[in-house]
């Protein structure tokens, strides 16, 4: 099952400002939806681990990420791999700049394809419900570029 999300924040901050905050797995982690705990090994590589579910099926999802494209000011992309109870999760996710104004337009886009029990027993509920989780995450990440 493919989930996809995007959208878009502006912030009163500089290109590189707003780059630096984004591409940092310390900063930028705790903030995604359900977080629970992050170790980095290297500027281009952490695993984080987040809580995933629905309704009686929970569990913990350990996702290893990894740093694929950069442009400093400009861009970042990650991919990673992980695995749950029951299954796994391919994640796709990057973002975009543009200078707007006296701050920085945010263009953000992910993709999460989820495999085994949880998929296939949640069917319908999962994407609904991975769409609410990620509706707050740019409110937060604005807040915190801020």
């Amino acid at each position: 099952m493919a989930i996809s999300f995007a959208g878009d924040f502006t912030v009163q901050r500089k290109p590189e400002e707003v780059f630096d905050f984004l591409s940092d797995p310390q900063r930028f982690g705790p903030l995604l939806p359900d977080f629970e705990s992050m170790s980095v090994q290297d500027a281009d590589h952490f695993t984080v681990k987040v809580k995933v579910g629905i309704s009686h099926i929970r569990g913990t999802a350990e996702v290893k990420m990894a740093r694929e494209q950069v442009q400093r000011a400009v861009r970042a992309a990650y991919s990673g791999q992980g695995s749950m109870a029951g299954g796994g999760v391919q994640v796709k996710a990057g973002f975009d700049l543009k200078p707007e104004g006296n701050g920085t337009r945010v263009h953000w886009q992910g993709e999460a394809q989820v495999f085994g029990r949880l998929a296939s027993m949640a069917g319908g509920l999962l994407e609904p419900d991975c769409r609410f989780a990620s509706s707050a995450g740019p409110t937060r990440r604005k807040r915190a570029v801020r």
